[in-house]
């Protein structure tokens, strides 16, 4: 039986360095109806086979790409340990691309507002079912290519305060930097989904605009259950934490009065950063740290085709803003797309160097390339259209090349580049230096010796933002 301990195993692979809260959320209501769940975070912990052996349901959450990936390397293990267990995947990742991972296994796909579906499932089976018929649960097709696309689940759902105590605890994820020094972190979120449609964003076709709030009550608890496990700083995971800019503040206003000593980080739009400028300095006082907005990039037309709601002039003028707001802008990019030619990515660097934002970003961040996965909004778009390959299963993206071969290389070689200094724990500062000088092809140049970290912008330690 599913109530029996063990007996339902939730798995997650990655989910950014933070303890998962897509572990957490799913277990407090599978706990609520009767289920006793083993969790397991194989970011930080090995799988157990013995665990996998005695469950009858194992849901892997895949909320990104690279958690995809790893999901299925969990899949096939388990299929290998217990052939007779039911492999659930959900989240972000998972209906996008549900045939290929029915393809590679899976029993039951799961995507948008997952947890009570992911009950429900759970309860079916329990009682014998077979997990059919089953609202906001795709079921693998008796034949391959049979039966109606995956559809994610997008109704409301009633929010449980996420259980974290059989989590791995806080210090075995990234920390922050801050001051030379490092503090616990935790996450949680105060809203799902997005009102926008950036092109290249995977959420756009999963919520079609679409946007969910986690009351607030929840919230603050799982904030309060955080800082008692030693939490002392926050990331808000929403993918814009202003769609709802009134309901965040008051969540945040909340979270000072009782703490008045954490500091948090969040994620918002170029536009929503400008349009909300005057809560930005009310952002800092309340302990806002840093903001991760999604730049992309600096070429206008590059920004018309992603479909972003910026130009390289509100870039500009978010970088002035939250400054003067006394916030450190940490932006994300997708520097390799098939639009930006090597003098564009040239010109990038010279962007970053003029703003001072070497030290705003982690040097992962000028190696991602466009990804488009299954649904993705890009792949019918006339500027796609003539780069596109196809369907790549095992990455699950489509193929896509630049016009010009040098930066494909370029791209592969930087990649590597990266992965190295990263491994070496190189100081970011001195990777950009030799990402300039392999770019611009000249020698590496050099720069005052560092000492420490203190005085730099505050950090996380894991350097994935997306």
């Amino acid at each position: 039986m599913l109530r029996a301990r063990g007996a339902v195993v939730l798995l997650s692979t990655y989910e950014m360095g933070r303890q998962p809260l897509s572990l957490a959320s799913p277990l407090a209501l599978l706990e609520d109806a009767g289920f006793s769940p083993t969790v397991i975070d194989l970011a930080v912990e090995r799988l157990d086979p013995e665990a996998i052996a005695a469950a009858r349901l194992a849901a892997i959450a895949v909320p990104m790409h690279t958690a995809l990936r790893l999901g299925v390397q969990a899949l096939e293990r388990i299929r290998a340990i217990s052939p007779g267990c039911r492999v659930l995947l959900y989240g972000l990742y998972a209906t996008l691309n549900a045939e290929a991972l029915f393809d590679r296994g899976a029993d039951f796909i799961i995507g948008g507002e997952c947890e009570e579906p992911l009950v429900r499932l759970a309860t079916d089976l329990d009682r014998g079912g077979s997990g059919r018929g089953i609202d906001g649960v795709n079921v693998a097709p008796a034949a391959a290519g049979a039966g109606p696309p995956a559809a994610p689940w997008l109704r409301r759902i009633e929010f449980a305060v996420p259980r974290r105590a059989s989590l791995p605890p806080l210090d075995r994820y990234a920390l922050l930097l801050h001051d030379g020094a490092t503090r616990l972190a935790g996450q949680t979120e105060a809203s799902r989904g997005c009102l926008h449609f950036c092109r290249h964003c995977p959420i756009p076709p999963v919520y079609g605009g679409r946007f969910f709030v986690v009351p607030r009550e929840v919230v603050l608890a799982d904030i309060r259950n955080q800082v008692s496990a030693g939490a002392t700083h926050l990331t808000f995971g929403d993918p814009d934490f202003l769609n709802g800019p009134g309901h965040s503040l008051a969540i945040l206003r909340a979270a000072r009065a009782e703490f008045p000593a954490l500091t948090f980080d969040f994620t918002a739009k170029i536009e929503h950063l400008l349009k909300h400028r005057d809560l930005l300095p009310e952002m800092a006082r309340l302990g806002c740290l840093f903001v991760v907005s999604a730049v992309e990039s600096i070429d206008d037309r590059v920004l018309a085709i992603l479909d972003k709601g910026h130009t390289r002039a509100d870039v500009e003028e978010a970088i002035a803003l939250t400054r003067s707001a006394g916030l450190t802008l940490r932006p994300s990019l997708v520097p390799f797309t098939p639009w930006t030619g090597l003098d564009d990515y040239l010109g990038l660097l010279a962007f970053i160097e003029r703003h001072d934002l070497v030290d705003h970003l982690d040097p992962v961040q000028l190696v991602i390339r466009l990804l488009l996965p299954p649904g993705s909004l890009l792949l019918n778009h006339k500027e796609m259209r003539p780069h596109l390959g196809g369907l790549d299963s095992g990455r699950f993206t489509y193929d896509w090349r630049h016009p010009d071969p040098r930066m494909d290389l370029l791209h592969r070689e930087l990649s590597v580049l990266v992965e190295k200094a990263a491994l070496d724990g190189e100081d970011p500062r001195l990777t950009f230096d030799r990402i300039v000088a392999r770019a611009a092809a000249r020698p590496l140049g050099t720069r005052s010796p560092i000492v420490h970290d203190k005085g730099r912008p505050p950090r996380l330690t894991e350097p994935w933002f997306c």
